[in-house]
């Protein structure tokens, strides 16, 4: 078994697939044990620890979660992951910008195919359903929150629709007027929206002087890719999509400002330069060693849109961060900052399993 899931690992990391790195395999056989090493999957978090202290509503971190695991199983399943035992507790989870990403973390009955059945699909996401159901409903009972159990197993029904949805969105073929290019357009935007990379389009003979266009689809990393190529940070998809925004705002503002239009190149050399960079060492005080700093700038970036919102005008990146600090830089991931957020811990410290691998210590 062991042997089996190092070659999984393995061979999703050749695939450049969202799961933890298999580093080595110790083998006993005269007792017939072995040991999986993997990769420390840096400021990842269990579900637990990451929905302890938050509540466990709509709208909030529980929602992006279920978004998570939707997107993970859809990526597993493209590449032909049959997963197997798809859990929320198999799962590492890192905060990504304003989501969340997800990371294959147990492989132990997972198989890689050339390809999977739309069988093997529909029992994979019934079996992740039923466990994040499950979760979820264990999780309210830890919080001494019985009442919730309920509305939770229901919440988990969502994950059903998020891939359904998702999928049906990647595999979508849409008849278009013939030599439609804005029609053409639309449709990658609409999938580096959601942070694929399109590889290929197919146009079709349709009907009606109409043709029909697919799409082919790559990884998940429009958006970092293209950080990468501006600035030459390494970001997740997420934060990345953030910090593109951003810089977008920065390079207008810029030219608004000065009375020009300024290149991409330009405005990204001059938004790391004078906003990123000077940001990122302010903060790092208060993230300390261990917190991604990266995701803390994005967490100011939310902070600046909420504040901003409920003072009906921008209230400017300046005032984000002095808010955003005199919080306590709060961040689920990190129990401190969480003090400034007034949360109760009602089960008295079980979000953290220690001996976990892949958590934070």
């Amino acid at each position: 078994m062991a042997r089996r899931e190092y070659d999984v690992l393995l061979e999703a990391e050749a695939l450049e697939l969202p799961a933890v790195r298999a580093a080595g395999l110790v083998e006993d056989e005269e007792r017939a044990v072995a040991v999986l090493v993997t990769e420390y999957l840096r400021h990842s978090l269990q579900y637990r620890r990451l929905l302890m202290r938050v509540p466990l509503r709509p709208g909030g971190y529980r929602d992006r979660l279920l978004d998570a695991m939707a997107f993970l199983l859809v990526e597993l399943h493209r590449a032909g992951v049959f997963w197997g035992d798809c859990s929320l507790a198999n799962t590492l989870f890192r905060r990504d910008g304003d989501a969340i990403a997800a990371h294959l973390v147990d492989a132990e009955t997972s198989e890689i195919h050339p390809g999977l059945s739309d069988g093997q699909r529909t029992h994979d996401l019934e079996i992740l359903v039923e466990n994040v159901a499950f979760g979820l409903a264990d999780l309210a009972a830890a919080r001494g929150e019985p009442e919730l159990m309920d509305e939770q197993a229901s919440a988990a029904e969502g994950v059903r629709s998020r891939y359904l949805r998702l999928w049906a969105e990647l595999h979508r073929a849409t008849d278009v007027a013939a030599g439609d290019r804005f029609a053409v357009a639309s449709r990658v935007r609409r999938l580096n929206d959601l942070g694929f990379a399109v590889s290929e389009i197919d146009l079709a003979p349709g009907s009606d002087g109409r043709v029909r266009l697919r799409a082919t689809v790559g990884r998940r990393d429009y958006h970092a890719r293209e950080l990468q190529r501006r600035t030459g940070i390494a970001a997740l998809e997420g934060q990345a999509r953030l910090l593109l925004n951003d810089q977008r705002e920065y390079r207008l503002w810029l030219g608004w400002n000065e009375g020009r239009e300024l290149t991409k190149e330009e405005g990204a050399e001059r938004w790391l330069r004078d906003v990123l960079r000077p940001v990122l060492e302010r903060l790092a005080p208060a993230l300390g060693p261990a917190r991604d700093r990266l995701q803390g700038y994005c967490d100011v970036l939310e902070h600046k849109w909420l504040l901003s919102e409920a003072a009906g005008r921008d209230v400017g990146l300046e005032a984000a961060i002095a808010a955003y600090l005199a919080a306590g830089a709060p961040a689920p991931e990190d129990r401190e900052a969480l003090a400034a957020l007034d949360v109760e811990d009602e089960a008295g410290g079980v979000a953290a399993e220690p001996g976990t691998a892949g958590t934070p210590g």
